[in-house]
């Protein structure tokens, strides 16, 4: 029976890479798996040949003689022997089958190749969150707190092995310290993971008296955490290589303090900026005066002009929040609002009425935009 040509039985060209090669056989070799095509005789025969021609093409000395003298390169005319022999395709040797097919296409089915890699007892150990309260003061000056947390540690005796003093983790036996055990299903060569040992290859016989062959033990540890000036709610601060200790000697996770800040009583924070309300009286807005008001950094003073309307705003430049990391702060912004007393003695009834026939006020309603020209009548 005369054969295909290699290239045109994997649709590649004779320049074909290796990669192109091995992109071309995956794809036939998925189409025509007798796993695929159940009592299908041609299937199976395109499927052996497509994985005689990609042995042959994937091999550079097979794939140099077969360029050069084609098919007879194998069959004793040209040079070179039968690249099948001892257990070819045509024999159906269904270890050899699984081997290529396993190699090619391990990563996808999980099936791995002939070598397998060992599963890494080693594990990063868990990050770790604690929650520190603030007061509204420490969150914008900062502040330094020794905190106390609850952590997995590496343990001392065993330095991370699981094992007893003066003893090291055996050989699995079920897998021969490989990690993986092999098993043939058809077609296929399957590689699974020792269920003995996990992966490692290794078994801890004697484990630790002080962490029972866990490598970690709970303890208490404390740090010193440095809040700086600034900070604001749910700010997270990162100490790297703070948190659980990983099994096995592995490298620790981290830890993160976020930070929940109590409100003030008064002030208001928007970014760095503070923002707070100050009531005054009408003879204090309409005369002008001057108030004391208080910041965080301690008494500061506010002159108020004569006629000074309910809402007026006015900025202590500096008197804010400090930059995060950077230098300069924000400002105070105090809003002014005019308080009607709810109760008046007959004295006070009197002046008022007495002022009230001295002021004239059209009691029409106003657009937002012509309420400024209003307090011309207390002019």
């Amino acid at each position: 029976m005369t054969k295909i040509d290699y290239y045109e039985l994997l649709t590649v060209s004779r320049d074909a890479s290796d990669q192109e090669l091995k992109t071309a056989y995956r794809k036939l070799a998925m189409q025509y798996h007798p796993d695929r095509n159940p009592d299908n005789p041609e299937a199976e025969e395109k499927f052996k040949a497509c994985s005689e021609a990609y042995q042959v093409l994937s091999d550079p000395e097979k794939r140099a003689a077969y360029d050069r003298y084609g098919h007879a390169a194998f069959n004793g005319g040209g040079g070179g022997g039968n690249p099948f022999a001892g257990g070819g395709f045509a024999g159906g040797n269904a270890q050899d089958l699984g081997d290529i097919f396993g190699d090619l296409f391990g990563e996808m089915f999980n099936m791995g190749g002939s070598g397998g890699r060992k599963a890494s007892r080693v594990q990063r150990g868990r990050d770790l969150r604690y929650d520190m309260t603030l007061e509204f003061e420490e969150a914008v000056f900062g502040k330094e707190k020794e905190i106390t947390i609850r952590r997995m540690e590496t343990c001392v005796d065993c330095k991370g092995t699981g094992a007893a003093k003066g003893k090291s983790p055996v050989t699995c036996t079920q897998c021969g310290g490989r990690g993986q055990q092999r098993f043939q299903q058809g077609f296929f060569s399957v590689a699974r993971t020792c269920s003995v040992c996990g992966g490692t290859g290794t078994l801890i016989v004697d484990p630790c008296m002080t962490c029972k062959g866990e490598t970690r033990v709970q303890k208490e540890h404390s740090i010193l955490v440095k809040v700086p000036a600034g900070v604001e709610q749910d700010t997270r601060i990162r100490y790297q290589g703070e948190g659980e200790a990983g099994k096995f000697a592995g490298p620790a996770g981290d830890l993160y303090v976020v930070l929940n800040v109590k409100a003030h009583k008064f002030f208001e924070r928007d970014g760095d900026d503070l923002h707070c309300v100050m009531p005054i009286s009408f003879p204090q807005a309409a005369l002008g005066t001057e108030l004391e008001i208080q910041t965080l950094e301690g008494p500061a003073t506010i002159k108020v002009p004569e006629g000074t309307q309910s809402g007026k705003t006015f900025k202590l430049r500096g008197k804010g929040v400090p930059h995060l990391n950077e230098h300069g702060k924000g400002d105070m912004i105090v809003e002014l609002r005019v308080q009607t007393p709810a109760k008046l003695n007959k004295q006070q009834r009197d002046l008022l009425r007495q002022l009230s026939e001295t002021m004239v006020v059209e009691n029409t309603p106003h657009s937002r935009g012509l309420f400024e020209k209003v307090k011309d009548i207390f002019s």
